[in-house]
């Protein structure tokens, strides 16, 4: 089966974690895997692999920029041949269907990530009438596109591609210039206003004694977060893109996430596999994925809150073992990579079939 995944970029976002690992991991249930995106360090890295990349311009804020996207994605397709195009969120998912010839054509799945409360019914008519078929992350998300009007859902829910750290805590630390028993957050979000780390920078001035914030990721607000962060001198640390994340969890001793919107987020899930617990805002399939344990929820937009939780983990080592623990257990049981895959491949070869 030859599959082509259409995003907007391969960087360091959940959606292209989720890409590369399915990629990785397809050749064990008879793929053919390429990707068409913008381009990015994981759309290099699967290059160098030996998998078939095509470079996409996905710039929709113009009917000329959609036009130009969908020619490449239609060179894409001509060239590669696909059983079937999986699409990654709304945007591509637009792209992938202008691109594709009517008639005889491969069938398009989209795999719906997430968007912002208000975007959902938007969101939902376009995916209605691009898709085939349409794949939820989470259970909460396909419910609320679901309430747009989109009935006809798969739901599959994340899971994570795990990656051992290379060098580890001690290595780590000292790269970063960070004492071995000083209290870490990891945060593990691109600087974008989706993400709120204004929220994250608040709660963090809330917090007593000398714990250091890492915040791995970079964006358009990045100049703005550093000014703000800048009171808080070295107790905050922007480490740009990092392509280093099972390393950065590893040194890390809590993962922070305060989205106001999300699917179910990578990021989570990369923590909670490498054994490390997390505070996240209750958002998308967040609280799913944490409400045994595995982490502790809070309300978005509330520093306060975020700042408790941060205090109650970094403070407290067993508790954070016991977080941590729980957490390791639902990856294993809940989240494996072989289900999700399994099931990727039996819709896909469902849909295939029902095609022809």
């Amino acid at each position: 089966m030859r599959v082509l995944h259409v995003i907007s970029e391969m960087g360091a976002g959940g959606a292209e974690t989720l890409v590369a690992g399915m990629v990785a991991r397809g050749e064990e249930y008879g793929w053919t895997s390429a990707v068409a995106s913008n381009g990015g360090f994981r759309a290099d890295t699967l290059a160098d692999d030996g998998v078939r990349t095509f470079p996409v311009p996905l710039a929709l804020r113009s009917r000329t920029g959609a036009l130009r996207s969908a020619w490449a994605v239609r060179r894409a397709i001509a060239e590669f041949r696909p059983d079937a195009v999986l699409s990654h969120n709304v945007g591509a998912s637009l792209v992938s269907r202008l691109a594709l010839i009517p008639g005889r054509r491969p069938p398009l799945v989209t795999v719906f990530h997430g968007v912002a409360d208000h975007d959902f019914p938007t969101a939902a008519r376009i995916v209605r009438r691009t898709s085939d078929r349409v794949v939820a992350v989470s259970a909460a998300t396909a419910d609320q596109l679901a309430e747009a009007g989109l009935s006809d859902l798969t739901v599959i829910r994340n899971a994570v591609f795990a990656q051992r750290p290379v060098f580890g805590r001690a290595r780590v630390r000292a790269a970063l210039g960070v004492a071995d028993d000083t209290p870490v957050a990891l945060c593990l979000a691109r600087l974008e206003p989706q993400k709120r780390h204004d929220v994250l920078l608040d709660a963090w001035a809330r917090l007593e004694g000398a714990p250091v914030l890492w915040l791995a990721g970079d964006g358009s607000l990045r100049e703005e977060l550093e000014a703000l962060g800048a009171p808080l001198g070295g107790r905050v640390r922007f480490l740009g893109v990092r392509k280093d994340v099972p390393d950065l969890l590893a040194a890390a001793d809590v993962m922070v996430l305060t989205s106001d919107w999300e699917g179910l987020p990578l990021a989570v899930l990369e923590a909670m596999a490498a054994g490390r617990p997390v505070v996240a805002t209750d958002v998308g399939g967040v609280r799913d994925v944490l409400s045994g344990g595995a982490g502790l929820v809070v309300p978005p937009g509330d520093p306060a809150a975020v700042a408790k939780a941060l205090g109650l983990l970094l403070d407290d080592r067993a508790a954070r073992e016991h977080v941590a623990a729980e957490g390791l257990r639902t990856v294993q049981r809940e989240y494996d990579a072989h289900t999700v895959m399994k099931a990727y491949d039996e819709l896909l070869r469902t849909t295939i079939e029902g095609g022809r």
